[in-house]
């Protein structure tokens, strides 16, 4: 079975999206006091750099649940209980990885007094449920994706829990949540296992369209894609379901429109999953059967997910750390503590700047990526590499 291109097209293309959201969120000024999508503090420009931003995680996460239904089909019958093993196995590995490496790398802190649980987190779980739940008929696995999907936002009703246990346990499973620990010690689950989980076995789901004919599979992900964007609206506009955070007439058009599409990501709601899996499709579509310079460019980032997603990190946080120094603090006026990531109060750069180290993170890593990526294909044999 040959690699679906397109897949790593739009994997690397959301990748690339995706350190923009980070740098804003490191280097931004107001991004320490202010929420990009608050739509009475914000401005247009700082909202449509967050919100395009939202296409990134469920994306990512439809299409590890894709790749792995794909992966899984590569390997002969004899060898499915292994590679259902080494699905699990690289789930683990992902936990362990959004423990050590990539925390670290969120606040540059070697006393871990601050553990936050992302997308990497909700990834690495759902391979572990999926090595398990892919033992079922592929449209079985789809149809319990698509009931969370849709039926989500129904356990948003359910009071937080007074019991410290059970409102972790919540949490890791159901609903973002915070919790400080101790003056030394905070943890923040923002990414929730089953809501997500919902995406990844949609995506798991979707595998067989992916396994047609390009002429034939093309024009059925445009229409999947436009149908998911026409039930947004349809839902969107019903301001019934779909959303805890209903939609309003604002101070002007624009920020009607803003308030239509501004969705909830922690957790995705049902409308987030539609509007960004929406677009997700109607980009495959595009992008399916493509051979260009941009496809060219972006599959580089899209063939070594896991070497980019950690490799931006630590670019973004010396960024971060570099502007502060540049700008006349010193390493001991860092802030430290639970959920800082040390960047002084009065430090940042305005958003067009923002954009500017953005870019030169991507540019850098492209040779970096390129390079990775020819390694793996060289060396098949070196185990370790298939898990980053």
């Amino acid at each position: 079975m040959r690699r679906v291109a397109a897949i790593d097209v739009t994997r690397g293309l959301v990748m690339v999206i995706m350190a923009l959201d980070h740098v804003r969120d490191l280097l931004h000024t107001p991004a320490l006091t202010q929420n990009p999508t608050d739509l009475t503090t914000t401005t247009p420009a700082i909202f449509m750099t967050r919100w395009v931003t939202h296409l990134c995680a469920p994306t990512f996460v439809f299409l590890s649940g894709t790749s792995a239904y794909l992966s899984l089909r590569r390997q002969a019958i004899g060898n499915r209980n292994d590679a259902l093993r080494f699905l699990r196995s690289r789930g683990l590995v992902l936990l362990l990885l959004e423990l050590t490496v990539i925390n670290f790398a969120f606040w540059f802190d070697f006393h871990f007094q601050s553990l936050m649980l992302q997308v990497i987190y909700a990834i690495g779980f759902g391979l572990v449920i999926l090595s398990f739940l892919a033992k079922l008929p592929v449209r079985t696995v789809g149809i319990i994706g698509l009931v969370i999907v849709v039926g989500q936002n129904i356990l948003q009703l359910v009071p937080t829990f007074t019991n410290p246990v059970a409102r972790l346990i919540w949490a890791l499973l159901f609903r973002t949540d915070f919790f400080p620990v101790s003056p030394t010690f905070a943890l923040l689950v923002a990414y929730p296992v089953i809501p997500w989980l919902g995406i990844m076995l949609v995506g798991f789901g979707c595998g067989q369209l992916l396994e047609r004919p390009t002429e034939n599979r093309k024009p059925l992900l445009l229409r999947i894609g436009l149908g998911a964007l026409a039930l947004f609206i349809l839902l969107r506009f019903l301001n019934i379901y779909g959303d805890p955070a209903p939609w309003s007439s604002q101070k002007s058009h624009l920020f009607t429109f803003f308030s239509f599409i501004n969705v909830t990501k922690y957790p995705p709601s049902l409308l987030y999953d539609l509007v960004t899996l929406g677009l997700m499709f109607v980009f495959l579509a595009i992008m399916d059967g493509a051979n260009n310079t941009f496809t060219r460019w972006m599959t580089v980032y899209g063939k070594v997910p896991m070497f980019y997603y950690i490799l931006h990190w630590y670019l973004v946080h010396l960024s971060m750390i570099g502007m502060a120094l540049w700008q006349g603090y010193s390493l001991a006026d860092l802030p430290s503590g639970p959920m800082n990531f040390g960047r002084p109060a009065n430090a940042g750069i305005s958003l067009e700047y923002v954009y500017l180290v953005w870019i030169s993170i991507v540019l850098f890593l492209y040779p970096l990526c390129r390079w990775y990526g020819q390694y793996k294909l060289e060396h098949p044999t070196i185990k370790w590499l298939r898990y980053i």
